[in-house]
């Protein structure tokens, strides 16, 4: 399952996103705290993937700078390289293992230089990686972090150091995560790690282990903090962040914890959103990503209470049709789903929604493809992920089923997803028209230095005249026209 944000001006993917895979090292201008003598090294780190790797890295990224190392933002120049990688799609790994073939080029411009690779990929292939890929030294799993100022060690002796076991209890709490590729407006804050939902295409369970919530002190902490340096939006980051659940109780842990989630002494993801919301009312809070299992009302009327917990709700779908969503093991029904948006859209009507859609699931048929189809045409998605179904070994999909939906059948069946979701973002966009939104800048537009771009609470991108607008600020904003992908706009004085 993937955890979305969405790049300025883009609406849709038809391939997983590979963040900062554009921007390698950009940000890195961090610097280690004044406590913390140098070791004379520097780091290099790139990040693939969804949005827990990026968080990820920033807790990589905490823990070296506090072990002495330095930055830089030129591979070439660094000692350690570390890659950050992601296990969903096997073109990601491919992606990878090419990116590696370059990076490797530090090690003919400076002996000793050491590279590493962590994350979902490194997890999933362990020892095997080091057979296959010579050039790197270091395998770190997602629950291994800590230990990677004693791995880098025992590399630097000319030995392969690995540590992919995964953790029950880890979730990096007390680390105080250094933004990367930062805007200085906008951060993720990681409120759970793993996940517990075995869905069949999904190989997450196995590369981030079990799921575990992070103590909501700590979480209000690092939300408030980021408040006080000027950042105005949170996004709450988790598999499956409406099952977050956190007690100081020590006896209310796993199962008991999950029978105990609505005594007044343990913590829900509602309330989590509360605290943070009650930080500042000019705080955003957004959150992802949703399972609709997990999607309870009471998080929506939280939602539809606080002006300043964004309208906008990832809630993954993955197929229309009810025997697909079985063979999927995502343990609701088409049925179950719709309610589910027709309770979004009750209890919070100005509220945006988008998806993840799979095309091509073992043995779907025409039909059952054609469901998918007619429950996009009831939902009509302002955004979505869609992809081609990409058999991940290890995966109950993988030992159960047969993946015999042909290549072809499969892109042109995606093909139809997208085109179809084309429409009704349009159309989406189009009822913004003549409407005014609060935005928050995030930049200047890509397209245009003339222009700013941010997001209003839907998480739709607007783009409009810059003026003396600068990053931090909220602007009211008038939708004149649109794309597919974007909102266009006019600062209203």
């Amino acid at each position: 399952m993937k955890n979305e944000l969405y790049q300025n001006e883009v609406a849709f993917e038809a391939e997983p996103k590979v963040i900062d895979e554009t921007r390698q090292g950009e940000a890195l201008t961090l610097e280690r705290p004044q406590t913390v003598p140098s070791n004379g090294k520097k780091f290099y780190i790139e990040s693939y993937g969804c949005q827990m790797n990026f968080a990820d890295s920033e807790v990589v990224a905490s823990i070296l700078t506090n072990a002495g190392f330095d930055t830089t933002t030129e591979f070439l120049d660094a000692d350690l390289i570390l890659v950050n990688t992601c296990a969903i799609r096997d073109n990601a790994e491919q992606r990878v293992r090419f990116r590696l073939q370059h990076l490797s080029a530090v090690k003919k411009r400076k002996r000793g230089a050491v590279i590493a690779v962590l994350g979902c990929m490194a997890e999933r292939l362990k020892e095997k990686f080091l057979e296959e890929e010579k050039i790197v030294d270091i395998v770190a799993g997602p629950d291994a972090y800590r230990f990677l100022p004693s791995l880098i060690e025992e590399a630097e002796t000319g030995q392969k150091a690995v540590n992919v076991l995964l953790s029950r209890e880890e979730t990096y709490a007390e680390i105080n995560p250094v933004r990367l590729n930062t805007n200085g407006i906008t951060a993720f804050v990681s409120i759970m790690r793993g996940c517990d939902n075995m869905c069949a295409f999904c190989v997450v369970p196995f590369t981030r282990g079990r799921e575990r919530s992070r103590d909501y002190d700590s979480i209000v902490a690092e939300a408030k903090e980021l408040y006080e340096k000027g950042y105005r939006e949170v996004t709450l980051l988790g598999q499956n962040v409406d099952s977050y659940r956190f007690s100081h109780d020590p006896k209310l842990v796993g199962k008991k914890l999950v029978e105990a989630k609505y005594e007044e002494h343990v913590v829900n993801f509602a309330e989590l959103m509360e605290m943070v919301a009650l930080i500042a009312p000019d705080l955003r809070v957004r959150f992802s990503t949703s399972h609709p299992k997990d999607m309870t009302d009471d998080v929506l009327h939280m939602m539809a209470k606080y002006p300043n917990i964004c309208k906008y709700i990832h809630l993954p779908a993955q197929s229309g049709n009810s025997r697909i969503l079985e063979l999927m093991n995502r343990t609701y029904d088409r049925e179950w789903y719709m309610q589910r948006i027709e309770a979004i859209r009750r209890i919070v009507p100005e509220a945006a929604i988008s998806t993840d859609i799979i095309a091509g699931f073992c043995t779907e048929t025409e039909e059952e493809h054609k469901d998918t189809l007619s429950m996009m045409q009831e939902v009509k998605y302002e955004m979505a992920y869609m992809f081609a179904y990409n058999e991940r070994p290890g995966t109950v999909a993988a030992k159960k089923y047969a993946d015999d939906i042909p290549e072809e059948v499969k892109k042109r069946r995606l093909q139809e997803i997208v085109d179809l979701h084309r429409i009704h973002s349009l159309e989406r966009n189009k009822e913004d028209i003549g409407k005014i939104y609060e935005v928050l800048v995030e930049g200047t537009s890509a397209r245009n230095e003339e222009d700013v771009f941010g997001r209003n609470t839907q998480n739709k991108v607007i783009v409009f005249d810059k003026g003396n607008h600068k990053p931090g600020d909220y602007v009211k904003v008038k939708v004149i026209r649109c794309t597919s992908g974007t909102l266009i706009g006019t600062t209203v004085y």
